[in-house]
Parts: structure tokens; sequence; C-alpha cells
């Protein structure tokens, strides 16, 4: 059995800890591990594979992550775009034998019950190689509007719902017979693919010509202009909704998809307040609040049930039972073309990682952390000189036709327009400063003119 591992989507509701470069699956809230960790030891226990389907940007977090659990029998597929659930599964599908038995899950989900997650598999199993396909009802716990629904008489599916307002959820869930809509599945990807095919032929066909075209070396690369001729939908629309081959599996499994920070903060250890615990908090007072920060102290005297976030670059304050309104900032801040959506102060690339201390106009400074083995593309930048000092590690330095090598305490400079590269062939991590001056010190401006991620 396979895991298909569906990385998409950037986790809005839970910003400024959840960013589009860093979305909330690859954070490490639980125990110093991602969700996407978790989900990986969860059904790494049942699947012989897991098949990450991502973007190439989540592609090398989820690698660097898989290293860290020494999970090495993985797949992966790289969309150049989203095009929801529906072709990402059908691609994934095409790549494996018409007979084996996928379990298709999100990256980003909460399953604390793993001894009956491990029957409702199994369940789902036996009616997998029934060539059915499975979808997996979680028993709801209260009436949640923000969720689709499942309408059951037993195994068999009588309908799909959609969110709800809140006294159609109470009677949902008076009524007994209606499930959460998890989003996993379990089915035979030969018989999910006659299904997309005769449900939904125009996703099928584009998915199999963006499929043929692709390019199939390490990893399956999904060509731009096949992917985006491919028709926007989701597996329950798609598929799920019309076949005649549905079953659900009632799954108590003590769920969540940790999609707010009210959801969030039930999951979270609690102080003898109600309090999230947090080594850097000074509670006056105070009971019943998510408090999330790791950089600074964070102070509060006579407030409850509050939440509070701290990022160093961001911070966000708001009223348990107000969360989902988060997205609505950063809509707002995507309409100020602010970077704040977008990536933390500590981005993340295949290379290793960049800080960034201080950001000012005309010039930036940043902590440079590479990997041993590893080197950044070599570029140029149009708009920036870049100063150079190695604080830890040997750094080997291109700079045009020139390589030499730096030391601990040694530097160099770099003109705007000039070719360069850094490299780290030492066996312990190399860390330098990096001071940018120019007057545009933007993430985009670069050119690659080589690079061992294959980045445009």
């Amino acid at each position: 059995m396979t895991n298909i591992i569906l990385c998409g989507g950037s986790g809005t509701r839970l910003w400024p800890i959840s960013r589009t470069l860093m979305p909330k699956q690859f954070v490490k809230l639980f125990d110093d591990k991602s969700l996407f960790q978790l989900t990986v030891e969860r059904n790494s226990k049942v699947c012989d594979s897991q098949f990450i389907v991502s973007n190439s940007e989540q592609y090398f977090l989820a690698l660097d992550q898989l290293e860290e659990l020494n999970k090495t029998n993985n797949k992966y597929l790289l969309e150049p775009i989203g095009r929801n659930t529906a072709p990402a599964i059908a691609l994934a599908c095409m790549a494996l034998e018409y007979d084996e038995i996928v379990l298709v899950t999100p990256s980003d989900h909460l399953i604390k019950n793993e001894i009956e997650y491990s029957n409702v598999l199994k369940k789902a199993k036996e009616l997998a190689q029934q060539n059915n396909l499975v979808t997996f009802g979680i028993t709801p716990t209260f009436p949640e509007t923000g969720f689709g629904y499942i309408e059951a008489n037993g195994i068999d599916v009588k309908a799909f719902h959609e969110k709800p307002d809140f006294d159609r959820a109470t009677s949902y869930l008076e009524a007994g017979n209606y499930y959460w809509n998890s989003g996993m599945f379990m089915f035979k990807a030969g018989i999910f693919l006659e299904e997309l095919q005769k449900y939904s032929p125009n996703i099928y066909e584009a998915s199999l010509q963006a499929f043929n075209n692709s390019s199939k070396d390490n990893l399956i690369r999904i060509k731009h202009e096949d992917m985006i001729n491919i028709p926007e939908d989701s597996i329950d629309y798609a598929v799920m909704e019309k076949s005649s081959k549905v079953k659900v599996v009632p799954s108590d499994i003590s769920w969540s998809d940790v999609g707010s920070f009210d959801s969030l903060y039930e999951e979270l250890p609690k102080d003898e307040n109600g309090n999230t615990k947090n080594k850097n908090h000074i509670s006056i007072d105070s009971k019943n609040n998510l408090i999330y920060g790791h950089e600074r102290k964070i102070a509060t005297v006579d407030i409850e049930d509050f939440i509070i976030v701290d990022t160093g670059d961001a911070l966000l304050v708001s009223k348990k039972g107000s969360s989902q309104k988060v997205k609505e900032v950063v809509t707002k801040l995507k309409e100020e073309s602010s970077e704040l959506s977008n990536i933390h102060l500590t981005g993340h690339r295949p290379w290793g990682s960049y800080t960034i201390l201080e950001d000012s106009n005309g010039y930036k400074i940043k902590r440079i952390e590479v990997k041993p083995g590893k080197r950044l593309s070599l570029q140029k930048h149009f708009h920036r000189n870049e100063h150079w000092i190695v604080v830890n590690g040997c750094a080997t330095v291109t700079v045009e036709d020139n390589t030499f090598i730096l030391n601990p305490n040694e530097s160099t400079y770099i003109k705007a327009g000039q070719i360069h590269r850094l490299e780290n062939q030492g066996k312990l991590p190399l860390i330098i400063i990096e001071a940018q001056v120019g007057e545009y010190t933007g993430e985009d401006d670069i050119i690659r003119i080589d690079d061992d991620f294959s980045r445009n």
C-alpha cells in the first residue's frame, strides 16, 4: 500500500506561524515534529512507501523532514501550480500499478487515537480490495460549520453536503448518521482512474497528457504548460459525489485538521490556568490563552481567552472564537504586496537556510547557513552588492572566473552584476554573515545561471 501525501495549501488561518514558503504542515508544532512528519510516521506503519505530491518549494522541505525521520523509500511528484485534489491524485495514481492500493491523506491533519485509526484502515482496505472508493467520515463531536458532511446509511454514502450553517450542523449532529468529510481516501489506483475517466473525462485526459509529457528522472516533474491545461477540481466534485462505488468508514479517531488557532489551542499542552505552555510566557492572572512565541518574552496581565502569536516579524492578537478571520489578514497583506504572507525571517532552502537580521532602506543583513556538501546556485544580482564574512566553517567562493577559499573571520565583496556562487565542501555547517547594499534587496533580484536543484 502506498500513502499519497498531498502537501498543497498554505494554511492562511494559522498566519503568522504558517506562510506560503513554510506552511503549517511543515512547522514543528508538536514535540519538535511537524504535522507532515507525524503523518509519515503514522501511515508508514501500514504503508510500504510515501508518494509526496507538492510544489518545488515544499519538495525540499519534505525531503529534509523525511531525512530527519530516516525515511528513504519515497516517491515525489512536483506540480508547478496547484489544480486541486482530483488532478494531484490522478497524476500520482498514473505512476502506480493498477491494483496498488493507495491511502490518500493531507499532510496537515492530526490523529491521536492511532489504535482505532489502525482498525479503521483495515476496514477501508477490505473495501478497497473489493474495488470500492473509500472515504473516511469523522464522527462529529460538535456542530462544526467549517467542514463538509457525509450522510451515510451504514457504509453506504447517501449524499455529500456542503459546509452548513449552525442550525443545520446541529441537526446533522443529532441525526447520528452524518460525518465530517475528512479529505482522506483509500482505493486501487486503477479503479480511481477509471472512475475519473468516466465522470470527469476532461480532467483524466489532460492529466494523462501531462503525465506522459513529464520528466521522470529521480522524481516526476510536470510541465507548467501541461498543468495549467488540467481543469481545476476537487476529488469530491470530480468523482466521489458521482460514483456508485463510494463507501464510507465511520472513524472515531481523535482527528483534527488543525485549521485554526482555536483548534490548535485544543491540541497543545496547557498549564494549570489553561494557558498553552510556553517558557517565554509570564502570566499574571491570565487564563485560557494560546501563547505562541520563541524569541521574546510575552507577558500577559488579566487577560482571558486570547490568542497571541509572536514570530519576530509579526504579532497576531485575537479573541478566541474569532481566529477564522485570520485569513482576512493574509488577504490584506497580499493586497499590500507584503512578504509577510510569503516567508518568515528564516527562509528554508534546499541548500540550507537564511535568517534576516536587519532589513532597512538600502541594505539588508542576513545570517546564511549552508549544509555540508551543498552549494547555492551560480547567480548574479542587478541591484545589490554583497559583502560576505565567514563566521563558522570553510567557504568555497566563486566570483566570475576566480574560485577561492574563505576561512572564519575572512571576507569578500561581490559587485552587482558579477556571477558568483557560495559552496560548503566541508563536513560542518558553513555560517556566513551577508550584508547586502543597494537600491533594491528583494529576494526576487536573482538570475540563476546554474542550479543543483533545478529551480528557475
